[in-house]
């Protein structure tokens, strides 16, 4: 495991910022492509919702093991465990990139003020504003975190993705709501480490 931030290229901090800004364009603007591409997949994932009730319970499961807090809990757990170890660096990099993550989602919920999906008969329901998806965008955040200090392991993404396609199919989020909160919850660790690493490299030798 790294024992700081990892280096990252600017290049590569701001890939996933440009498909995320435009996508907010998009909703922002009410584009009708998108915003007929968003209700076929609703309505087609809502219909195997009603038609396969078992598949739409581990969905609940699914959408309930992997909320929001238990990723803020767990990034807690590891800055704990990283300041333990003297790593505390990555420790406060992990917290102020969960931190700021958080927050910037709830700050676009805000801003955008989308609404989330209505059916005359959902099979679940949620509160507050749709995109991006807080669900998608923390669990996004952690397994970001996970991985830029213990190294990549693919299965691990299975766990952003799974809980993504959770809120689209049980109708509480829009398609374009997951893929954004997808690739801001990858996008922010990402600056966050070139941020950290650039001021790293700010630092007289001695403070280190």
């Amino acid at each position: 495991m790294r024992s700081e931030p990892p280096v990252v290229r600017a290049g590569l901090a701001v890939l996933p910022l440009v498909p995320a800004a435009v996508l907010a364009a998009f909703v922002s603007a009410g584009w009708a492509p998108l915003r007929a591409l968003d209700r076929v997949v609703a309505d087609r994932l809502h219909e195997v919702a009603h038609a396969v009730p078992a598949l739409t319970t581990a969905m609940v499961w699914v959408t309930n093991v992997f909320q929001p807090t238990v990723f803020r809990v767990a990034v807690l757990a590891l800055v704990i465990w990283l300041a333990r170890r003297g790593q505390r660096r990555a420790a406060i990099w992990a917290a102020v990139t969960m931190i700021a993550g958080g927050v910037l989602g709830g700050l676009l919920k805000l801003l955008f003020g989308r609404a989330r999906p209505d059916f005359l008969d959902p099979v679940a329901a949620a509160v507050g504003y749709a995109f991006p998806s807080g669900h998608a965008l923390n669990s996004a955040l952690a397994v970001t975190i996970v991985v830029m200090l213990f190294g990549n392991r693919w299965l691990w993404w299975s766990i952003p993705l799974l809980t993504a396609l959770s809120r689209v199919y049980l109708g509480v989020h829009w398609t374009s709501d997951v893929v954004a909160g997808l690739l801001l919850g990858v996008a922010v660790p990402l600056l966050t480490a070139r941020a950290f690493t650039r001021t790293r490299a700010a630092e007289p030798a001695g403070q280190r």
